[in-house]
């Protein structure tokens, strides 16, 4: 009979170790609850039949699994595994059915080597933990805890529905970005076609006409659309763009460029508003799903930190973090740190003192969605006026410094 290693808590809160006989996890699970303990991992094979041939075998190579993964395909195995967790299958079995079901590629091999270090005696959480790119720390500790929970069905349910809200709020963002990039971007290319290719005509015979004596605004625009066209101004205008994504990337390496950028986010007009509300309602969501799924408090607050998004909100949960390990509450210093309104954090407060502090951070999180959603309304109505404006300032600029000269000739002709 498998021989299997746990870690445990007592009731009075202190660590225990050992091992114990079981037929499978499961039982181990049950054996070790019945003992009086609170499992903290899920128990591992420990000198069984499966670890003496894992250790005899040869490894296995592992070449095209260390790719990345879609999250709409990550989200999909987490419901297809949860519905066959639910129907009482076996997990080996699961994955080597999820495994034939996918196409080829990068995920379907990672899924085999997963299924191979499972029957070799891994559990599935430690399994999915070699693959760091394709799960991420959220994903595998959500497993842990369900498999030390017995609720692997459940937590799975759960990760499923937590990605694929992400993605929708994703989605939406991405979406209303689309139309305004899109506008800019042609009228861009248009305004440039007219300095390049119509203006320098122009200016020659603006200035055969006023004899080289061009008005101020007239003059600015030829000198610029001279070096738009023969000094390569082109080449810099294209680079432009190009060197602020190289300069925000280099900057986005360091934590203080990290948190300075997104610190200038959160105070930009109207679009502030909408990194605040989406930066919140990410880590309260995912925080609040480890929460509901028993990760300890401590882990979870280190993994929504990792996870978050914002330098701002990282460095906040690691204060909290370090307050609670020094016996504060999660209030005190998410109110301290004044980066959230006094409605979450007093929402947060009730949260620790009901016993309800997963539901409310959830809470949290879908009315902020709701509100992204009108602010991302809002923001679309906002714009269309404002490019309006824009556009029509640079074409009204340039059409009347062409005529500004010919204004000029017919009033000295009259």
């Amino acid at each position: 009979m498998p021989v299997f290693q746990y870690e445990a808590l007592d009731s009075n809160g202190g660590e225990v170790k050992g091992q114990i006989e079981a037929l499978s996890s499961d039982e181990a699970l049950s054996k070790i609850r019945n003992m009086g303990y609170f499992p903290t991992k899920p128990p591992k094979v420990k000198g069984g039949v499966r670890e003496k041939l894992a250790a005899s075998a040869k490894p296995k190579s592992r070449r095209g699994a260390g790719g990345r993964v879609k999250v709409k395909i990550l989200t999909q195995f987490a419901r297809q595994l949860s519905t066959l967790q639910d129907a009482g299958l076996p997990i080996l079995r699961s994955l080597r059915i999820l495994e034939d079901q996918l196409k080829g590629g990068t995920f379907k091999r990672v899924i085999g080597y997963v299924a191979d270090d499972i029957e070799s005696g891994s559990t599935l959480s430690e399994a999915l933990g070699k693959f760091p790119k394709a799960f991420n720390r959220l994903f595998v500790n959500m497993v842990a805890a369900g498999e030390v929970g017995g609720v692997l069905d459940v937590i799975l349910a759960r990760l499923a529905d937590f990605m694929e809200k992400a993605q929708k709020l994703k989605a939406k963002i991405k979406g209303a970005m689309v139309y305004p990039v899109v506008v800019l971007t042609a009228a861009f290319g248009i305004v440039m076609g007219l300095m390049i290719g119509v203006i320098p005509k122009f200016s020659n015979v603006l200035k055969d006409m006023t004899g080289g004596e061009l008005p101020t605004l007239t003059l600015t625009l030829v000198n610029f659309s001279d070096w738009l066209a023969f000094r390569y101004g082109w080449a810099v205008m294209v680079a432009i763009p190009f060197i602020i994504i190289f300069t925000l990337r280099i900057v986005r390496k360091f934590g203080a460029g990290r948190y300075v950028l997104d610190s200038i986010n959160l105070k930009l007009p109207v679009v502030g508003k909408i990194v605040y509300k989406t930066t919140v309602a990410r880590w309260t969501r995912t925080l609040g799903t480890l929460i509901s799924a028993g990760v300890p408090i401590l882990e979870a607050i280190n993994i929504t930190a990792d996870t978050s998004g914002n330098e701002v909100y990282s460095t906040m949960l690691r204060k909290v973090h370090n307050g609670i390990r020094q016996g504060d509450t999660f209030a005190n210093p998410l109110r301290q740190s004044k980066t959230v309104d006094g409605l979450v954090v007093n929402m947060i407060d009730v949260g620790e003192e009901t016993g309800d502090m997963d539901k409310m951070l959830l809470k949290i999180a879908n009315n902020f969605d709701e509100d992204v959603d009108v602010l991302v309304g809002s923001l679309m109505s906002l714009l269309e006026p404002i490019m309006i404006i824009v556009l029509g300032a640079v074409v009204g600029t340039i059409v009347l410094a062409i005529f500004l000269p010919m204004v000029k000739i017919i009033t000295s002709l009259m």
